[in-house]
């Protein structure tokens, strides 16, 4: 079970494209590369998975018990596998004075060893304080080794290694010079995701020739293996029983404009009996034959225009909507399902489900962790064992809010933390619609991916 976890100094300093080209780098060296990511992410895990060739899962403490992570990591990690753990913002940063839920908390969890990158941009003997600050803030923490990123030249990589192996035992695993090609563009929401870039395998293989011409990735492999096997602790979640009905089957919208969905969430779906059927709200004129749709996040602001001139799919949701079939739908689903969307000066229409124009803004209208209640309009059924989860805790990230939002709606959720549709109220209920700012996880006990297949079953 060799894993350990990239972690950073600061945020933005290049940890991620770090992460891709090790990812792809040591799958390269024959590795079966599982990769993970700290926190509530969509963008991030799409470049790792592409990189990795394998579905890159998120751990994440707000929403899931630490027991469920252990166990969730060490089923994905298996005996075989090379675990690469990308954190998020800085290795010590936390809301807590005790850094609870932080990059080195997980880290400590895991028992990963941590490779640390530091942009060293204008940076030349300081970074000895800075490391030997990192290596004594918390000695139960193991920082294995130092990546130094955007490097000015061979005297400077020279001087900063000098540096280094004088005030400090870490190794220094890698040196990377300033490049401006290892970038992948980015917009408001951050990295543009895979599904959109249409040469990313080559933008992947750019940045892991990179990373192998400047990292020993022999003593990445060589830190790895010295980290200890991680017991699962629980138990993999019950699959769906012989007695159950045949397969429900689910449209699910992928394209350019949809693709934020959980790996997790979707393998839970197939084993809870639901049978996935991806569908384009840009490309395809009609909707396949299922009982059901789950629309997901994704940029629908940016697509626009392909989704207004598709007015044959945009009528067929409607329809299906109308005709009492269930559907989920998160962020920009919901976005999709209003009546117009403003973005850039332009408008377009949307299917006009809901009676409601979404406008983008500059600035996030709603972000991070929510915290969710239950109202009684919620149209799934109770979680089977008679937990209902009536609070839910959930994330979300998005830079619309919804105009005039119609006062004749029902909700399906109380916020107690967050913004969802507008500060008080979230989950729009309409017919057997559920739409919603806020991103689910099947996890910590919520089941949410089995009350949604219960509420469909019992619309048959």
């Amino acid at each position: 079970m060799a894993h350990f976890y990239l972690a950073a100094t600061r945020k933005s300093s290049g940890k991620t494209t770090l992460g891709i080209g090790l990812a792809r780098a040591l799958r390269r060296r024959g590795h079966a590369v599982q990769p993970f990511k700290k926190g509530p992410d969509y963008i991030d895990p799409l470049w790792l998975s592409r990189a990795a060739g394998r579905d890159c899962l998120n751990l994440d403490y707000y929403t899931t018990p630490v027991a469920e992570i252990r166990s969730a990591f060490a089923r994905a990690l298996g005996p075989a596998a090379l675990g690469l753990i990308e954190g998020n913002v800085a290795l010590f940063d936390s809301m807590d004075v005790q850094g609870a839920h932080s990059n080195a908390e997980l880290a400590k969890l895991l028992e990963a060893p941590v490779l640390l990158v530091v942009d060293v941009q204008g940076m030349s003997r300081s970074i000895a304080p800075l490391l030997l600050g990192y290596l004594a803030f918390d000695p139960a923490l193991r920082i294995a080794g130092v990546i130094l990123n955007k490097v000015g030249g061979e005297r400077h990589e020279a001087n900063l290694r000098r540096v280094v192996e004088h005030y400090t035992d870490l190794p220094v695993i890698g040196a990377l010079p300033r490049q401006a090609d290892m970038g992948i563009e980015e917009r408001h929401l951050g990295l543009m995701p895979t599904n959109e870039a249409q040469t990313a395998d080559a933008m992947v293989d750019r940045i892991a020739d990179v990373v192998a011409a400047h990292v020993d990735l022999n003593a990445v492999e060589r830190m790895a293996a010295t980290a200890p096997a991680q017991p699962e602790v629980m138990p993999p979640p019950a699959g769906r029983s012989a007695g159950c009905a045949s397969p429900v089957r689910i449209g699910i919208a992928r394209d350019e404009a949809f693709g934020f969905y959980y790996p997790d969430d979707l393998a839970a779906f197939t084993a809870a009996g639901a049978e996935l059927i991806a569908f384009s709200p840009i490309a395809d004129a009609q909707l396949p034959d299922v009982e059901a749709l789950f629309i997901g996040g994704g940029f629908p602001e940016v697509y626009m225009r392909e989704l207004e001139a598709n007015t044959t799919m945009r009528r067929a949701v409607a329809d299906f909507i109308h005709d009492g079939n269930a559907v989920y739908a998160e962020c920009g689903g919901l976005m999709y399902l209003t009546e117009r969307l403003h973005w850039q000066e332009r408008a377009c229409r949307m299917c006009g489900v809901l009676r409601a124009e979404v406008a983008m803004h500059r600035r996030p209208q709603g972000r991070g962790y929510v915290h969710l209640a239950q109202t009684d309009a919620f149209p799934w059924p109770p979680q089977r064992g008679g937990d209902s989860r009536v609070e839910i805790r959930a994330h979300e990230f998005h830079h619309s809010a919804i105009v005039s939002p119609d006062p004749d709606w029902a909700y399906g959720y109380r916020v107690l933390r967050g913004r969802g549709v507008d500060g008080r109220h979230d989950g729009i209920v309409r017919w057997n619609l559920l739409a919603s700012y806020a991103h689910l996880r099947d996890v910590g006990g919520t089941g949410w991916t089995g009350r949604f297949l219960d509420h469909v079953r019992s619309l048959q």
